[in-house]
């Protein structure tokens, strides 16, 4: 479908800046895929037609076949329009000088409202350390997935204050994200511990520390508590007044919460004396936003008394809170499958795909979860209007599509949406090579340091394992299985961050299971290749998120 290397498009609706940056996004895609130039037909016939079309569904599309075997996506809205010519792209066939349309005809609107992304930005990870144009793209990537939220938070406990030059330098850096999420009609969202505080925070007005606290946490019980807390509030607040702000979190712990007589238990008392009032003055800020309150690690300090206080508060249906968020570390809690959704507001979930099962997070290469996502998703997808998985970077870029992919249509099987993402990002004749390994690789996945990796490295015992894969079975199948796939790929596919860093993953369980988990010159290799597509630094990550080469853990460690 090309006409001296063109793609013809016609545009059936309204020039707007996003539909403007639709076509810029399906001119990128078919030219880095295929080196054809998209160009508007004029009085010729259109090889895709784009258009709106009233009726479909919110933020559905539509593809049909029209005259001369021309393809018509039209979305009820802009965002449905984009989401639309994503599908158009996965089930396409993409190859240098080669634009074929997939065989896939009808409409579909998603079946959840809230489809988001959280990232965290402030632990030396992809998010926080990538240049921003890389940054830019992948938001633009993640909405072909049917992404329409984008939530970032501001922490607060590095900075002296929003004067400091580093936090007016996060909040540009915040800004240019959540420009980017608005740009493709993504919702920008912010976050914010009910009593986090600057480094600066005065001593006496300090909360009793709670597990994992930066010490830096406001007590709302102590007189000026509070004022000092919604003063900040405020300031941040300002900060960000410049942009489409649809949703804002207001989060008990990690950092958060105080453990003093006044306040405790913290997720029913302190938590939604304070939650309150900065809900008001969100509102104040951002009239459209919707307040969601959080009971992250709810019962992990105070047992069920929390969540019963919590629930207790919440009865009455406060106007105050139009969502809450509910998660666990990994799994949905117990509780709330119990006892149902809290106040009887509509309810979002958190899903960890950073983490599980793999520590450095995405230290080893991809890390897969969409067998457990999916087991997850099925333990509590009848109480959801949506979610926001957690993200650390872009080793669990697959993690993410999963995720929105149930938003869109619960009832898909986790096989089948790895076979999409297989099939549209790397090739067609890939993907069903390419599932099977991934749903090997993640049975596979428990990787982390082994306790005596600084003796090792320091010299002592050069044989012995720095690395325990304490589940690596036939490791080498997986590998063979995507070489065998690699041959079907084009080069822009093979040279592709995705197909590395999942091609990495395997190399590594091959290379370690080989050594017993020792190190070796050939694992360096593929540690510093990860470190570089993640854009890692050991001056500025952490060891929870650096690619572990010899030479990453001696810097970390102090001894080189």
């Amino acid at each position: 479908m090309k006409e001296n290397g063109f793609v013809r498009v016609s545009l059936e609706a309204a020039e707007t800046p996003l539909a403007g940056k639709i076509l810029e996004i399906l001119g990128r895609k078919l030219m880095e895929r295929t080196g054809l130039k998209l160009k508007p037909a004029g009085r010729e016939a259109p090889d895709i037609a784009l258009g709106i079309e009233d009726g479909i569904g919110e933020e559905g599309y539509r593809i049909e076949t029209g005259p001369g075997g021309m393809v018509r996506v039209a979305g009820n809205d802009g965002r449905g329009l984009l989401y639309g010519v994503g599908r158009l792209l996965r089930d396409a066939r993409l190859a240098p000088g080669r634009f074929e349309p997939g065989a896939w005809r009808g409409a579909s609107a998603p079946r959840l409202r809230v489809r988001g992304i959280y990232f965290a930005t402030h632990f030396g990870n992809f998010h926080d350390l990538a240049p921003m144009a890389e940054i830019v793209r992948y938001i633009e990537e993640l909405a072909l997935w049917g992404c329409n939220m984008l939530s970032v938070w501001y922490d607060m406990h590095h900075f002296t204050g929003i004067g400091d030059p580093a936090a007016q330098r996060a909040i540009d850096r915040l800004h240019g994200m959540l420009k980017a999420a608005n740009s493709v009609g993504m919702g920008a969202s912010l976050g914010g511990l009910a009593n986090e505080a600057y480094s600066t925070s005065p001593e006496g007005l300090r909360a009793e520390p709670a597990p994992h606290h930066y010490h830096v946490e406001i007590c709302p019980s102590k007189p000026g508590g509070m004022e000092l807390i919604m003063t900040w509030r405020r300031e941040m607040l300002a900060a960000f007044s410049d942009l489409d702000v649809r949703y804002f979190w207001i989060w008990p712990y990690d950092q958060g919460g105080c453990m003093c007589r006044d306040c405790s238990p913290w997720g029913g008392n302190g938590f939604v004396r304070t939650a309150e009032p900065m809900a008001r003055l969100i509102r104040e800020a951002f009239p459209g936003a919707k307040i969601v309150v959080s009971t992250w690690e709810f019962g992990y300090w105070h047992g069920d008394a929390e969540w019963d206080q919590f629930y207790r508060a919440v009865a009455g249906r406060p106007d105050w809170i139009d969502y809450i968020l509910s998660e666990g570390h990994g799994d949905f809690p117990p509780y709330v499958l119990k006892h149902g959704k809290p106040g009887g507001y509509p309810l979002l979930n958190f899903p960890e795909i950073s983490m599980h099962g793999m520590s450095p997070w995405g230290g080893f290469g991809a890390n897969l979860q969409p067998a457990r996502l999916k087991k997850v998703w099925d333990a509590c997808r009848g109480m959801l209007a949506g979610g926001f998985p957690y993200s650390e970077g872009i080793f669990e870029d697959l993690n993410k599509v999963v995720c929105l992919q149930l938003y869109w249509d619960g009832d898909r099987r986790a096989e089948d949406i790895v076979k999409e993402y297989a099939a549209a990002e790397f090739a067609p004749e890939a993907a069903g090579l390419v599932t099977q390994a991934v749903m090997r690789l993640e049975r596979n996945m428990s990787h982390d340091l082994a306790k005596e990796w600084k003796e090792t490295l320091a010299g002592a015992h050069a044989d012995k394992p720095v690395y325990h894969l304490n589940s690596c079975s036939k490791p080498d199948e997986c590998l063979d299985l995507l070489g065998r796939a690699e041959a079907s790929m084009d080069e822009a596919a093979r040279k592709s961050w995705r197909w590395r860093v999942l091609k990495i993953r395997a190399e590594l369980d091959s290379e370690l299971a080989r050594t017993g988990g020792a190190a070796s010159d050939r694992a360096d290799v593929l540690f510093r290749e990860l470190a570089a597509i993640y854009h890692a630094d050991s001056a500025r990550s952490s060891l929870s998120v650096m690619p572990p080469g010899r030479a990453a853990l001696r810097a970390m460690s102090g001894q080189g």
